[in-house]
């Protein structure tokens, strides 16, 4: 990319909230898994005639996902009837808000390439209810069709809106995971992209360097993951300064992204505001927030990425990649504090090793489980993981035999003392009984004590193999290779 332009991003951000039942009405919220157009009522399908009724969970949802990005809550709100002729939408508008929105004037800090803090301005937050799902068939001969799955329409649905602040992918995804991290961890959403529940629109222009205002912005919709958003943002960011070069115009338009294809698509000329013929409801009264309910809602917030990042450096003294891996994902985070906790206490000194053996094997070994088994192994506990770490540490297990009695733990159940029994696996520490094995080897290998002796010390990783072969694998190595480089050198 030259530098002869600036890339100008902003990241429109909807997720699904977790309530029991939709935005304005009393059907479960739960769509994923029932039959099409099971989860309906007169109100979700846009019926004459009938009123919503606003779910007070949600708007408390917004208000908490607000005030962890540190956005200023309204003291009133209202929602808005937003106006487009899509077959999503049975009643020809979808109620969103407009002006008043629930939060607004927030900040997001994220890091950009360099690995430096950068705060990325929080726009609005705002609640809206989704739409109803569009499936499009083909038959044989070649004729498409189009069916209508209702069930979605009217689950509560959260738009975080961010300033134009970033200024390039990079920045964009640091945003967006770290957004992700923040929704799912306060309990706002199950923020699962492959499912639906968390899902981005990205605003993209250029402009050369050194102006101020903002170019021709293209929304790239249809994009399901963080890979596929930083993808179109590359290819767009490349697409615009090509067209700009050779003095192609740029217009406001909306484009899809092709995973298949690595390109994005265009849709339809971008619609502005004016184009939704914004209203007020008039079915729902504006809503008074007091600043009571924000306090309560505010004392339901939990340590947050950010805060949790910051622990894990200073009281636990973890690298910088070690604990932005563990704060910004909740299970590892959560497995993390409570192993933590399962060591003793009168050993302080040793807290920081063991913080990173056990973020070790949970970001590596755990992780791996879970992308092998396509879930989480759930019998893994902490007091397990824990003892692990000792048997490790004090030299009971060695490296692979640990990663043995992990697997089985996580997945079968069980303590590593007593899987290690059962399985045979005990490292020998022994010094007596290493010392045996030490002497036996050198009595069988004159040829490999004579290179040693001449100088050739690389015969030590041969020496060291044959005593493992004697144990079984089972010799402590570092024990192993120091007494036999000792008992070499005394026949010097």
């Amino acid at each position: 990319m030259t530098t002869q332009y600036e890339t100008v991003i902003g990241l429109e951000v909807h997720s699904q909230l977790l309530t029991k039942s939709k935005m304005f009405c009393s059907c479960e919220s739960d769509y994923q898994n029932a039959k099409p157009n099971t989860r309906v009522c007169p109100i979700c399908m846009g019926m004459p005639g009938v009123l919503p009724v606003v779910n007070k969970r949600a708007v408390e949802l917004v208000i908490l996902t607000g005030l962890a990005l540190g956005c200023g809550i309204s003291k009133t709100t209202k929602f808005d009837r937003k106006n487009y002729p899509y077959p999503d939408l049975m009643k020809g508008y979808q109620i969103s808000q407009f002006d008043q929105p629930i939060a607004g004037k927030g900040v997001l800090s994220v890091q950009d390439e360099e690995g430096k803090s950068k705060e990325i301005g929080v726009t609005r937050v705002h609640l809206e209810e989704d739409v109803a799902k569009l499936l499009h068939r083909q038959e044989s001969h070649g004729e498409g069709y189009s069916l209508l799955d209702i069930n979605r329409a009217g689950v509560p649905l959260m738009e975080i809106v961010s300033e134009p602040d970033m200024r390039s992918p990079e920045e964009a995804h640091s945003y967006l995971t770290s957004l992700h991290s923040i929704v799912r961890q306060i309990g706002a959403s199950t923020a699962n992209m492959e499912a639906g529940s968390f899902r981005c629109d990205a605003n993209i222009s250029i402009r050369p360097f050194g102006t101020s205002a903002l170019g021709k912005k293209v929304e790239i919709k249809n994009v399901n993951s963080f890979r596929s958003v930083f993808r179109a943002l590359k290819y767009e960011e490349e697409r615009q300064r090509e067209a700009i070069e050779s003095g192609e115009p740029i217009i406001q338009e909306t484009r899809g992204w092709s995973d298949d294809r690595g390109t994005t698509i265009s849709q339809r000329t971008k619609e502005y505001a004016a184009d939704y013929r914004y209203f007020p409801e008039p079915d729902l009264p504006p809503v008074q927030i007091s600043r009571e309910w924000v306090d309560e809602v505010k004392s339901w917030l939990p340590e947050l990425p950010a805060a949790r990042r910051e622990r894990y450096l200073k009281e636990l003294q973890l690298s910088e990649y070690d604990a932005g891996l563990l704060s910004t994902n909740l299970e590892f985070s959560i497995l993390f504090d409570k192993t933590i906790t399962q060591f003793p206490t009168d050993e302080p000194e040793k807290l920081a090793g063991r913080s990173k053996s056990v973020c070790n094997w949970i970001t590596v070994e755990f992780a791996r489980l879970i992308n092998e088994n396509h879930e989480h192994p759930a019998n893994l506990s902490p007091m397990s993981l824990a003892e692990l770490v000792l048997m490790v540490e004090s030299g009971r297990l060695s490296s692979s035999m640990a990663k043995t009695v992990f697997d089985k733990a996580a997945v079968e159940g069980g303590t590593p003392a007593e899987i290690s029994d059962s399985l045979g696996m005990s490292q020998i520490s022994d010094s007596s009984l290493i010392a045996k094995t030490v002497a036996t080897v050198i009595l069988e290998n004159p040829e490999a004590v004579s290179d040693y002796l001449g100088g050739k010390h690389s015969v030590v990783r041969f020496m060291v193999g044959q005593i493992m072969k004697k144990t079984q694998g089972k010799a402590n190595p570092k024990m192993a290779t120091e007494m036999l480089e000792t008992a070499l050198n005394d026949l010097r």
